[in-house]
């Protein structure tokens, strides 16, 4: 009689596996069922306002766009925002400046053929602009820097 070789017993519990393997989602948004058997919310709504790191990276990779509160600098500068000044908050309440071209004139960041990386503002609570970014890609790429784009954390 040939040999059989035993297999370790892996059991998979359905609070473990995502069904929905047909969304985009699937890796951060676990569908799993707490204590109670209810079934736990997105920790990132479409229509939420969102301004830390992890909040913003998370919206941009499950949706691929940012979040409402964000505004273009041109778009800002039309509505009387003076980077020189700090007003954004006073004109814009709430807004965060994103959505503009990120160079990576530096190559700091991976290059592939099509690739453009785009930035935006990161822990904006009010005055001028602080430091810390996320640089973002067309295909998925989303990179933090809290040093103005002297080092660089991969996020997605």
């Amino acid at each position: 009689m040939p040999s059989q070789k035993s297999m370790p017993d892996v059991y998979i519990t359905s609070q473990e596996v995502s069904t929905d393997v047909t969304t985009p989602d699937v890796m951060t948004q676990k569908r799993s069922s707490d204590s109670s058997g209810q079934k736990k919310k997105s920790a990132i709504e479409a229509s939420g306002r969102y301004t830390s790191k992890e909040d913003v990276a998370l919206y941009i990779h499950t949706y691929k766009k940012l979040p409402q509160n964000y505004i273009t600098k041109q778009k800002a500068q039309e509505k009387g925002w003076d980077s020189k000044a700090g007003n954004l908050d006073k004109v814009l309440p709430g807004m965060s400046i994103g959505g503009s071209a990120f160079g990576n004139y530096e190559g700091q960041l991976p290059k592939a053929k099509g690739r453009k990386y785009y930035e935006c503002d990161i822990d904006y609570t009010g005055g001028y602009r602080n430091e810390k970014r996320l640089i973002y890609s067309n295909d998925g790429l989303v990179f933090y820097t809290q040093d103005h784009y002297k080092t660089f954390e991969q996020l997605y």
